[in-house]
């Protein structure tokens, strides 16, 4: 089975919501996402290239986990959560496949 990620990439334009968008991304929205999702485990960044862009990375077993884990009674509640915070950021969601992973040893 191919591991499979669900990954979120949010644009907080305003820098001056971006401290609330984090501390609620990482003590609302995080947990409450890997408890719905059943993720495997979860990432969160901001860019180092563009302040304005957060992004969120679930990992799940492979893509029957993720299909459940977003399935509309799932998703919708946390989307809508999202909209209801944070109207003004705009989001872009993508799934994506592991198809070669390797470590840093020869």
């Amino acid at each position: 089975m191919a591991k499979t990620f669900l990954v979120v990439r949010a644009t907080v334009a305003d820098p001056g919501r971006r401290a609330a968008f984090d501390r609620w991304y990482r003590d609302e929205h995080l947990p409450q996402a890997m408890e719905v999702f059943r993720a495997e485990k979860g990432w969160r960044f901001w860019s180092e290239t563009d302040p304005a862009i957060h992004q969120a990375t679930y990992q799940f077993d492979d893509r029957a986990a993720l299909d459940r884990a977003i399935a509309p009674d799932n998703f919708k509640p946390l989307i809508d959560e999202f909209d209801r915070n944070f109207p003004e950021v705009t989001r872009k969601r993508e799934i994506f496949t592991l198809v070669d992973e390797r470590d840093g040893s020869a």
